[in-house]
């Protein structure tokens, strides 16, 4: 586990470049974290790290669950706030996307943890103070283990 605390949005974008720069194909990313908490900036770092053009334009996708961005890899965005329950998920399909080629990056996680691979990278987010975010990154997982001893932050 790496806890870090981020300044800023700045700050909130860069690490999630810097994590974004590492992550491979059928990568899963569980962001987990209150309303505000930067979830969504997070993901748009790892837009940036994963090459996605513009983007600064990566907005929560809660009202179509999911989002496509390409990039070096495709990045597929999801944003489980408004699911009544894990089993809405077999209506997007999940297992095409966590399984595919791309990262999937899961806002509101901790709704479908039964629903998560074995191995993923979970992330938990929590407000600190009015910009400063704490960030802690929880490998599950031998692939994740490598990848958060590789980030360096």
């Amino acid at each position: 586990m790496k806890a870090i605390i981020s300044k800023g949005i700045d700050g909130t974008v860069g690490i999630g470049a810097k994590l974004g720069r590492l992550l491979k194909g059928g990568d899963v990313v569980a962001l987990v974290g209150e309303l505000g908490s930067g979830k969504t900036t997070l993901v748009k770092g790892i837009a940036e790290g994963l090459g996605v053009k513009d983007s600064r334009y990566v907005n929560s996708p809660s009202f179509v669950i999911i989002k496509e961005y390409r990039g070096n890899l495709p990045l597929y965005h999801f944003d489980i706030y408004r699911l009544d329950s894990p089993s809405d998920m077999e209506t997007v399909g999940y297992r095409e996307y966590f399984y595919a080629d791309g990262v999937s990056v899961i806002e509101w996680a901790d709704k479908i943890k039964e629903l998560l691979p074995d191995e993923y990278l979970n992330i938990e987010l929590s407000i600190k103070g009015k910009s400063e975010r704490e960030i802690k990154i929880i490998p599950k997982g031998t692939r994740y283990d490598d990848l958060l001893r590789r980030l360096k932050l």
